[in-house]
């Protein structure tokens, strides 16, 4: 059986047993048996709804501590395109970058470079023709493992190249082991995540077998330690790091990674709700003359990520305001070669193929998956149909599919055990 890692976790202490997350979760992965949550984890996709609804905080995202820094003897931080959108009042990115070197970090690279570098690569293959349209962004990973998992027929339609993250952290360590001759075992890059999906990512990549970035940090983590590094950053006179421009800052927020391809045929979509609906139509093709789709997960795009500390619509505003004065593009896909030395574009390329994991199925047997289909198809007739979660499952054929394996039982429907005097059942029949 496949091992599964997940960022997200459950605090079963603090779980009340309330349904808001069964509800929520857009891949039906979390039940409520005996009062107490259960996250089903070959079906978790990180994307950290569960987290966002949750009023007790029982659901939490696990990333890396701060000491990860002394495993390694040069290491590197890679800030997201939304990281500098957390701070107030910031009118130079290179002060956040500087306090992130006094904090202890040996360099920075900044993933909206990379972020640039696969606008490049997207934007010829897409010119090239050589991808199905519409060709759907790969940079949000909780999107992609939604894919996989539910939509298995637009895996195909899937942007096949690593997300910018990916590529800061091979680009970074090349160069670093480049300058310092050390060993890349001996070189960590450390991401500053915004979400549990991205810290899933690393463990248990898409595209690749195995991550360059080699730990991550939350961002709600570092951001108090890093405020008094940056006061003093900004009192002394800063060394230019930043080496991004508008396309890769963009790239924090929804509707980023889109007008990096410098069109206007696109379709950008944030919120697993949204999401989820855009999927739908583009399965029933409603979507034949949109070239790209964006999707990010978290409402707002990665500003809106569970592991940020500010408001994903100020830092939207944050973000704006940043990128305003700065340069269209200062990367490009030739700067992809430190790589390796054959073609830039296929660097970039996925080098294990993307498939799909059929979490959902009744059987691996499809006659006996047919004969379970049968009985669901059976036990959901036969109950309410209100999908109000009180049996612990998102819907009424959720719980009719737990029955069929054997998870639960019909009894666990609460309408069925509610006996109705008969005066009153013959007063409803004359109200109708």
């Amino acid at each position: 059986m496949q091992e599964f890692f997940h960022s997200v976790t459950l605090d079963r202490d603090k779980c009340r047993g309330c349904i808001n997350c069964i509800k929520r979760c857009p891949t039906e992965a979390i039940r409520v048996r005996n009062k107490k949550a259960q996250i089903i984890a070959e079906r978790c996709i990180d994307c950290g709804e569960c987290i966002r609804v949750c009023p007790h905080h029982a659901k939490r995202a696990t990333s890396d501590k701060l000491s990860i820094l002394s495993k390694f003897e040069y290491t590197i931080a890679l800030p997201a395109p939304s990281f500098v959108a957390q701070f107030n009042n910031l009118e130079d990115v290179d002060i956040v970058l500087n306090a992130l070197i006094d904090f202890g970090f040996d360099e920075v690279y900044e993933v909206a470079r990379a972020a640039e570098i696969v606008s490049a690569a997207t934007r010829k293959l897409m010119e090239e023709g050589a991808l199905p349209r519409p060709v759907i962004s790969s940079a949000c990973p909780a999107v992609t493992r939604l894919i996989r998992v539910r939509f298995p027929s637009l895996i195909d339609h899937i942007l096949p190249l690593n997300a910018p993250l990916e590529v800061a952290a091979r680009l970074a360590k090349r160069a670093a082991a480049e300058k310092t001759g050390l060993p890349p075992e001996k070189i960590g890059a450390i991401f500053l995540s915004p979400c549990p999906a991205k810290v899933t990512a690393i463990r248990m990549p898409l595209g690749t077998e195995k991550s360059a970035v080699d730990g991550a940090i939350a961002v709600s983590s570092i951001y108090p330690r890093l405020l008094s590094y940056m006061k003093e950053a900004a009192e002394k006179n800063l060394r230019f790091l930043s080496e991004a421009g508008r396309i890769g800052i963009s790239w924090g927020s929804s509707g980023g990674e889109s007008a990096g391809l410098i069109g206007d045929n696109y379709l950008a979509a944030d919120g697993i709700e949204n999401v989820i609906r855009v999927l739908e139509d583009l399965e029933d093709e409603k979507f034949r003359d949109v070239n790209f789709i964006e999707l990010d997960a978290c409402a707002g795009g990665c500003v809106g990520g569970v592991l940020n500390v500010e408001n994903p619509y100020v830092a939207k505003t944050k973000l704006y305001r940043i990128r305003k004065n700065l340069p269209v593009s200062l990367n490009h896909l030739e700067d992809a070669d430190l790589i390796s030395n054959g073609h830039s574009e296929e660097a970039l390329c996925w080098d294990v193929p993307l498939e799909f994991v059929p979490v959902l199925k009744l059987d691996d047997d499809v006659f006996e998956a047919m004969r379970k289909m049968e009985q669901v198809e059976q036990i959901t007739a036969s109950l309410e149909g209100l999908d109000c979660g009180s049996c612990g499952a998102p819907s009424c054929r959720a719980l009719a599919e737990d029955v069929v394996r054997g998870l639960a039982s019909v009894d666990d429907c609460v309408f069925r055990s509610i006996s109705v005097p008969a005066p009153f059942r013959e007063q409803d029949n004359e109200d109708k």
